[in-house]
């Protein structure tokens, strides 16, 4: 395995997952579409650096090199830094100025968290009011009915995801449809279950967002 590593839930509301890794080895893999943004602390041949890392509007390839070691901070949807519009970096990362231990975020120095205190390190950047949470975006995340009008929510998403709800949506569409196949539920019940008008559309949604075909999928969970 050219990856190990070990995740964790978070007390923060703000904070989906810390995850903690090592590369043993150098690789690649398909990765699937991301809707939610993340902070990522590198430390490789005894230097340290972080990224913003956006979310990611489809499939694509994520490669590693060897001996890094990663801490991995996902937010949860609706939470943004005003200063840094999460538009700004859809599809891409962005790396922060530091040097040492530290880095430079908003005019401060900070240093580097682990995983340990990660909550603690976001629970810090909350209080200094870089990182804000969209109250109408947590909520219609939740599925929870808001009467506002769509022109309004539709603000509110790109403002603090970069994407709008009816992207996040198919993206998630997409995740539901791919577990239910690993699960062994037959292609056409799961076209039914999600909700796709067919299995040409299960098809292509698949292929869009998490990168592999459904039939692939199903191999993928059989060998697993």
């Amino acid at each position: 395995m050219s990856i190990i590593h070990e995740q964790r839930l978070s007390d923060s509301p703000y904070v989906e997952a810390v995850a903690h890794g090592w590369t043993m080895s150098g690789g690649s893999t398909i990765r699937p579409a991301e809707s939610n943004w993340h902070m990522v602390f590198v430390k490789e041949h005894g230097r340290l650096h972080s990224l913003i890392v956006g979310p990611l509007t489809t499939a694509g390839v994520a490669s590693w090199g060897e001996g890094a070691e990663i801490l991995w901070v996902k937010f949860k949807l609706g939470v943004f830094m005003p200063h840094l519009p999460v538009r700004d970096f859809l599809d891409s990362e962005e790396t922060l100025p530091g040097a040492s231990k530290s880095f430079w975020l908003k005019s401060s120095v900070w240093q580097f968290p682990d995983f340990e205190n990660a909550d603690t390190f976001v629970n810090r950047l909350v209080h200094d009011e870089i990182l804000v949470l969209d109250p109408v975006v947590d909520a219609a995340s939740r599925e929870q009915l808001l009467d506002i009008p769509s022109r309004t929510m539709r603000h509110h998403f790109l403002r603090a995801t970069g994407m709008t709800r009816s992207r996040i949506r198919q993206m998630k569409r997409a995740q539901q449809a791919a577990a239910l196949l690993q699960q062994g539920v037959p292609i056409l019940d799961t076209v039914h279950e999600v909700g796709y008008f067919d299995q040409p559309h299960l098809t292509r949604a698949l292929k869009q967002f998490i990168g592999h075909t459904p039939l692939q999928i199903v191999q993928l969970g059989q060998s697993g």
